[in-house]
């Protein structure tokens, strides 16, 4: 049987660990080459090397999404390699702990921004275009259930991913049809981030706030991301998916 995403290039940022890790390895169980993009080259190599286990190519890139001058040289070093990006999904993210509201500093309510919006927002939209005079393809937006559920410890994240949630909509508007824009809203999930939780409170919470009564696992997003990349989508776009467990 033919693999699902066989010889597509799908580019993910946030690639190297967590969320974006399952994800890679799940499609290139499917047959994906992979673009694993990082900040840091060493961490993308070995999350390559496991990639590669399916047979699959997988070029590992070290970038600062936030950072725009780099995210054009980027592109250009993908399409040299690979001649285009199929599906591009916006997984890079980060909510610094702070110990109050007034103490958030203008740099970290910058960075919050530049890792989980701006990068996105560029990222879409030059591979978006690409993709538009191109053959087509796909952009998968991962955002969280904070854009939707207030929360007292990440502010400037949920600012973040509600405007994340906003731009999927938008470009699904101005790259259909021959691009296809959807977003994942992502609840809590026992990536590498949860080793720093009070898992006690959160067993405790979960059993109360969460139906599912627990936190996800990274690979339970692999489903909706493999789904919203695929033809079964081809009439999906502009979506917010939640896949939190019902946690919104």
């Amino acid at each position: 049987m033919r693999k699902t995403m066989q010889d597509k290039v799908v580019l993910i940022t946030g690639g190297s660990r967590g969320l974006g890790r399952a994800m890679g390895l799940g499609f290139a169980e499917q047959g994906a080459n992979i673009v694993v993009v990082s900040r840091k080259l060493d961490s993308c190599e070995a999350t390559a090397k496991e990639i590669e286990a399916f047979g699959v190519q997988a070029m590992p890139y070290a970038a600062h999404v936030g950072h725009w001058d780099e995210l054009g040289v980027m592109i250009d070093a993908v399409y040299e390699r690979f001649g285009k990006i199929d599906v591009l999904i916006n997984n890079a993210g980060m909510s610094p702990l702070y110990p109050s509201l007034d103490q958030v500093s203008e740099a970290l309510f910058d960075k919050v921004i530049e890792v989980n919006l701006k990068g996105a927002f560029r990222l879409s939209a030059l591979v978006g275009k690409r993709m538009y005079d191109g053959d087509g393809g796909c952009i998968i937006n991962i955002s969280s259930n904070a854009a939707v559920k207030p929360s007292p410890t990440s502010e400037p994240y949920g600012a973040a991913k509600a405007g994340l949630n906003a731009i999927t909509r938008s470009f699904a508007q101005e790259l259909g049809p021959k691009v296809r824009v959807n977003c994942i809203m992502a609840g809590p999930f026992l990536t590498d981030i949860s080793k720093a939780w009070d898992m006690d409170a959160f067993n405790k919470g979960a059993a109360t706030s969460i139906p599912m009564r627990r936190g996800g696992e990274p690979e339970e997003i692999v489903g909706a991301a493999l789904y919203l990349a695929s033809d079964s989508a081809s009439y999906t776009t502009g979506a917010i998916l939640a896949v939190d467990g019902g946690s919104h």
